[in-house]
């Protein structure tokens, strides 16, 4: 099994941090794993991007030219990065805020209103965690209950109840089916 995952955003939209958090739950399930981040100059507001390789044989590079699968939470991450998904590999669209349609007809495209499930939640912070879900439930690369469970380790500040509101975040992207 090897799964090579690009998620790209503005900064401030948990791009970064989506990446860790699925890297630390590839090593609690004994995976091998490689993160590897991009951003710009300016954090907040700025283009960022990540790649995450989860594999169950050694990773050889940490870059992700031809990703299995694409996470864009915003419309310029769509036009830059839909063209590098591998064919019949997955792309995962914020369709909150992506309002551009993709292209290509050699991938499968999953749409997931992730600020309007983060909303319905109560916290727009967790929007990242909603496509988290979503990508764990349509690829399998990844279990909803590892990333769960690597919260707590990457996000040791957190209260118990935005560890369950983060948890209830993934849960709900975990239901968005093709």
């Amino acid at each position: 099994m090897y799964q090579g995952i690009r998620i790209s955003g503005f900064g401030g939209q948990g791009v970064i941090s989506a990446g860790v958090l699925l890297a630390q739950a590839g090593m609690m399930e004994g995976k091998e794993v490689s993160f590897f981040p991009s951003y710009g100059a300016e954090m907040r507001g700025g283009t960022a991007n990540c790649s995450v390789v989860i594999a169950s044989e050694e990773i050889t590079t940490p870059i992700v030219s031809e990703p299995d699968t694409v996470m864009v939470l915003n419309e310029p991450s769509l036009a830059k990065f839909e063209p590098a998904v591998k064919p019949g590999g997955l792309l995962i669209v914020n369709s909150s805020l992506v309002n551009s349609r993709p292209s290509r007809k050699d991938i499968k495209v999953l749409f997931v209103p992730c600020n309007e499930i983060a909303g319905e939640l109560g916290n727009a912070k967790v929007m990242n965690m909603v496509a988290l879900g979503a990508f764990a439930a349509a690829t399998g690369a990844i279990s909803v209950d590892a990333i769960a469970n690597a919260l707590p380790k990457v996000y040791k500040k957190l209260k118990p109840e935005v560890i369950a509101l983060n948890v209830k975040a993934l849960r709900r992207g975990a239901e968005i089916k093709f």
